[in-house]
C-alpha cells in the first residue's frame, strides 16, 4: 500500500468524523414536524456518513493502519436559525466531503479506485438534497493543488 493511499484514506476518515459531528448539530436545529424534508435529508446524510466512517475504519484496519480518531470537538457553524441556513451548512459539508473523495480517487491504486469513485458519486448526489447543483467534476476544487 502506498503512503499516498493511506494518507488519502485517513483524510477521508477525518472528514467523515467531522461530518458526523456537524450533522448531529444540524439535526438538532430542525424537527421532523417543522421541516420533514430537511429532517429526512439530514437523517439520511448522517446515516450515510456513519456507514462510510465505519467502512473506512475497516479498510484502514485491514491494511494494518491505525485509523485516525475523531477530534474531541469540532467547530460548529453559527447562525443556524433557519432551514435555509441549516441546508446551506449541510451543502458545505457534502461539498467538502466530495473534495476529500476526489483526493481519495486521485490517490487510490487501480483496484481500490472503484470504491473511491463510488463514494465520490454518492456524495455528489447527496449535494442535490441540499440544493446543490450537478457538477462535471464534483469535488475537484479543494484538493486541486495537492
Amino acid at each position: 500500500m502506498s503512503m499516498a493511499y493511506a494518507e488519502a484514506l485517513q483524510t477521508a476518515l477525518a472528514a467523515e468524523h467531522a461530518a458526523l459531528y456537524v450533522y448531529g448539530a444540524l439535526g438538532a436545529q430542525t424537527s421532523q414536524s417543522g421541516a420533514p424534508t430537511l429532517f429526512a435529508a439530514l437523517t439520511d446524510a448522517y446515516d450515510a456518513h456513519r456507514a462510510r466512517r465505519d467502512q473506512l475504519v475497516a479498510i484502514l484496519t485491514d491494511l494494518g493502519e491505525q485509523p485516525v480518531p475523531a477530534e474531541p470537538v469540532y467547530e460548529l457553524p453559527k447562525n443556524l436559525d433557519s432551514t435555509d441556513a441549516v441546508t446551506a451548512r449541510a451543502l458545505e459539508i457534502e461539498r467538502s466531503c466530495a473534495s476529500t473523495y476526489a483526493y481519495l480517487v486521485a490517490n487510490s491504486p487501480a483496484p481500490e479506485r472503484r470504491l473511491a469513485v463510488n463514494l465520490l458519486i454518492q456524495t455528489a448526489v447527496r449535494e442535490l438534497a441540499f440544493r446543490g447543483t450537478p457538477e462535471t467534476l464534483p469535488g475537484s476544487d479543494e484538493y486541486a493543488d495537492r
